[in-house]
């Protein structure tokens, strides 16, 4: 059976590099009906902080990676790693330096593995010097602990990063002097910022905490996550997790540097938002906008449904609905520079005070009517309705984009509407 593992540090949130071999790991596990483990490496106790852990944890979940049995804590296994240092002591393949327990190489020959991405990989033994295995302080070193962990765990399979290619070699010498069965290795290709270097800070955020935060969806981020290095058959853009599963195969993993493309997440994003069922996008829009304190402690939650639904088609992520929020809910607006300068201030005073007036007196204030109302006094005046529909526009929403001009101020009321045009006559319109 195949036997996978995610094994992250708890010193950092869940950078979108690593979320990306969890996944790896997680979709081969469940295509081959096997199991996925986490491993906690936790032997750096001053960086480890239980914070980032729940942190780590809560973002695989959010991702929907479960994970198969109780998570493995290396801090808690330092006892068997000593052990296993002991024996290759007895052995002779190891020596003692002060309390550190140090792996003799034998620089003769080489070492050779096959990567289930990259081939086979021979490293000449005369490059690889002396390793250590328990440090003076008593811990593991990062290579020991993964073999003795790995082979403990039953893995069968490493799917990692490329990175740590050069780790391998040195791992395939403690398995043989263990006498543990080597696993399959697959090391896959970095992600890398569209000017073809490694992500960092500068080209976005990194972490998926963070992506969480600004409204991406999970189903979204997991869809864009499986495209970095790996692709269906036919390039399909849009793909389930289950479909996901089901075709998904580690060998087929690209061997180059996946390029990491903003753009294409927020459309992906949005494209799963417009996908949902209205209730289901209205549930999680809510849930988002009280989970970051941008909902007073009432609402009315069927004008907060007709607002959403208006957005539905034009939100890319859910934090886009926050300033979508304030155009009709708070009472002041914030004006668009911009807009003010190209639109309101552009239009005739008299004839955006006879428009305004005209609204005013409009018995019903539905999208017909208000629509009808508006091209009827543009052919009055001559003038063409885009003339007419910007200022306004700016005016009631402070913007000069968004949903739909008529739709929106249906749905802002003409109170509403008639006091924030007024508010523009007053101190835009000269």
């Amino acid at each position: 059976m195949v036997r996978v593992r995610f094994a992250p540090s708890p010193t950092g949130n869940l950078h979108i590099g690593s979320a990306r071999t969890a996944l790896f790991n997680w979709l081969y596990a469940r295509h081959h009906n096997g199991a996925f483990f986490l491993r906690i490496e936790d032997t750096d106790r001053a960086r480890s902080s239980e914070e980032y852990l729940e942190e780590i944890m809560g973002s695989l979940k959010w991702l929907f990676m479960d994970w198969d049995g109780e998570p493995v804590f290396q801090s808690k296994r330092l006892e068997s790693y000593r052990r296993l240092a002991v024996q290759l002591l007895d052995k002779g393949l190891a020596y003692k330096d002060g309390e550190a327990i140090i792996f003799r190489v034998n620089n003769e020959g080489a070492v050779k593995f096959s990567d289930l991405i990259h081939g086979e990989i021979s490293v000449n033994k005369e490059e690889i010097k002396d390793q250590v295995l328990i440090k003076s302080d008593g811990t593991p070193t990062y290579n020991f602990a993964c073999v003795a962990d790995d082979a403990d765990m039953g893995i069968t399979h490493i799917i990692r990063g490329d990175d740590h290619i050069s780790n391998t070699p040195k791992q395939v010498l403690f398995y043989e002097a263990l006498g543990f069965p080597l696993p399959q290795f697959a090391h896959i290709p970095l992600i890398l910022s569209k000017e073809g270097g490694r992500m960092s800070k500068r080209h976005g955020a990194t972490s998926i905490f963070e992506y969480r935060a600004m409204g991406f969806l999970p189903e979204a981020m997991v869809n864009f996550l499986s495209l970095l290095g790996w692709s269906p058959k036919g390039d399909k853009e849009i793909i389930s997790r289950e479909e996901t599963i089901a075709l998904f195969d580690v060998q087929d993993v690209k061997k180059t540097g996946a390029v990491f493309d903003m753009d294409k997440l927020n459309w992906l994003n949005g494209q799963y938002i417009m996908a949902l069922d209205t209730d289901e996008y209205v549930r999680r829009l809510t849930g988002f906008l009280k989970e970051k304190g941008a909902l007073p402690g009432t609402v009315d939650e069927n004008k907060l449904k007709e607002v959403a639904t208006l957005y539905k088609e034009r939100i890319r992520i859910l934090t886009d609905f926050e300033k979508v929020y304030k155009i009709f809910f708070n009472d002041a607006l914030d004006y668009d520079e911009h807009a003010v300068e190209k639109h309101l201030k552009k239009i005739d005073r008299g004839t955006f005070e006879e428009w305004l007036r005209e609204l005013e007196g409009l018995a019903s204030f539905d999208i017909l009517t208000i629509e009808s109302a508006l091209r009827a006094f543009a052919e009055k005046k001559a003038m063409k309705p885009a003339k007419l529909i910007h200022p306004t526009r700016v005016a009631v929403s402070g913007q000069d984009a968004g949903a739909g001009l008529f739709e929106m101020m249906k749905v802002l009321g003409k109170e509403k509407v008639v006091k924030r045009m007024e508010h523009a006559l007053t101190t835009y319109i000269i």
